[in-house]
């Protein structure tokens, strides 16, 4: 056997999206959905390793990411999605979430690599993503037949501006659990091992989110993320939420089960205030509406999940929640609200247009802006012998 047929060689692109780096690839190009094609991804990603020398992985949580796309049969949706996080320094894969920003990159990728036809001068991408059964749409400016790369649309965390790709998730309230809020509560109590409890907002948008306010878990909401890493009394007590809540909202039979879990993903929030980002950069108190920090997998995310700022979003418009409460005024009606984040200030749209027979918000509009782009296209290979 030569050198060459030592390794499988799979077709892939290699895309920024948002504030996440992940491969693309088509779903008839990998092994069916289980072991065999988890295997594959680990070790395209050169995990488990914390630096991932062997792998394509860029040694974070957010650049360790996977999009797998397909032309979708159904009638409501252009493309299929999976989104797969591949963890870095332990074994482990995560099909159970979306992400947000990933989510970006699916549109401009399906329009050119022909999955979608290319309308000018925006091409609306319909998006059936199978980890939540939901339908999201991306907004794709698109010329000549391809997804635009040039634009004035600047994102925190991304140098430099690009073309805007409006994703709209109005139709991915409940992703998870098929409710706003998951035990129809407002704000509850969770009971921790040491005795002591947490008050709790668990809200389900984009992706379920358990949200509680810094200064219970000891911190400020202006920490940047080693900050909060570092801390590993309060990152295990955050575990410890985390699990505890997916028991809660039915994601696991016992909250022993998990460690460092994926959903619901944590979020501290505070209310606005000055603070200088990961660049040094200052972030005014007045270009923002409260502050958050957002920890899955037992590491805190360097800017903000596009899925958590839309829970993040939801949460803010219901009357009682730990996330409502953070508002300069809460129980406002603004169209937007502005995410202080570690890289920076994130603003996401929102639109209530009434209130349902629980006295929830009916949101008319629900999305971000993101900007997305091809960094690389090619071949990916994995030593065969690896994936039996």
């Amino acid at each position: 056997m030569s050198g060459l047929d030592e390794q499988v060689r799979v077709r892939c692109v290699l895309m920024r999206a948002g504030t996440s780096k992940g491969l693309f690839f088509h779903e008839a190009d990998l092994p069916s959905a289980g072991p065999r094609r988890d295997r594959f991804l680990k070790r395209a990603m050169g995990t488990p390793d914390v630096i991932q020398i062997d792998g394509i992985g860029g040694s974070r949580l957010v650049t360790s990411k996977v999009a797998i796309v397909k032309r979708s049969d159904r009638a409501d949706a252009d493309v299929d999605y999976t989104f797969v996080q591949v963890d870095i320094a332990t074994d482990r894969v995560d099909n159970d979430a979306n992400c947000g920003n990933i989510s970006s990159g699916v549109g401009p990728f399906a329009i050119d690599e022909g999955l979608v036809v290319a309308v000018e001068p925006v091409t609306r991408v319909r998006i059936f993503n199978t980890n939540t059964g939901k339908i999201l749409v991306a907004n794709v400016p698109v010329s000549d037949g391809h997804a635009r790369v040039n634009g004035a649309c600047a994102i925190p965390g991304v140098p430099g501006t690009g073309a805007e790709i409006l994703m709209d998730y109005t139709s991915a309230v409940g992703a998870r659990t098929g409710r706003l809020l998951p035990t129809g509560q407002s704000a509850e109590l969770i009971g921790l091992s040491d005795g002591s409890s947490v008050e709790v907002t668990l809200c389900d948008a984009g992706n379920p989110c358990v949200f509680v306010r810094a200064k219970d878990m000891g911190f400020d909401g202006s920490e940047l993320p080693n900050e909060i890493v570092s801390r590993s009394c309060a990152m295990e007590r955050i575990s410890e939420i985390q699990s505890r809540a997916a028991e809660r909202i039915g994601l696991v039979d016992d909250w022993r089960e998990l460690r460092h879990p994926a959903l619901p993903l944590f979020v501290m929030v505070a209310e606005a205030k000055d603070y200088a980002d990961m660049n040094g950069l200052p972030c005014a108190a007045a270009g923002m509406d409260l502050r958050a920090r957002l920890v899955f997998l037992g590491q805190c995310h360097e800017s903000m999940a596009g899925t958590g700022s839309m829970a993040t979003a939801a949460a803010s418009r219901i009357r009682g929640s730990i996330v409502n409460a953070m508002l300069p005024s809460p129980g406002a009606s603004a169209r937007t609200l502005r995410i202080g984040h570690p890289l920076g200030v994130m603003t996401v749209t929102i639109d209530v247009e009434g209130i349902d027979e629980h006295g929830l918000p009916r949101f008319s509009a629900l999305g971000f802006s993101r900007t997305a782009r091809r960094l690389m296209d090619g071949t990916v290979y994995v030593p065969r012998r690896d994936l039996e």
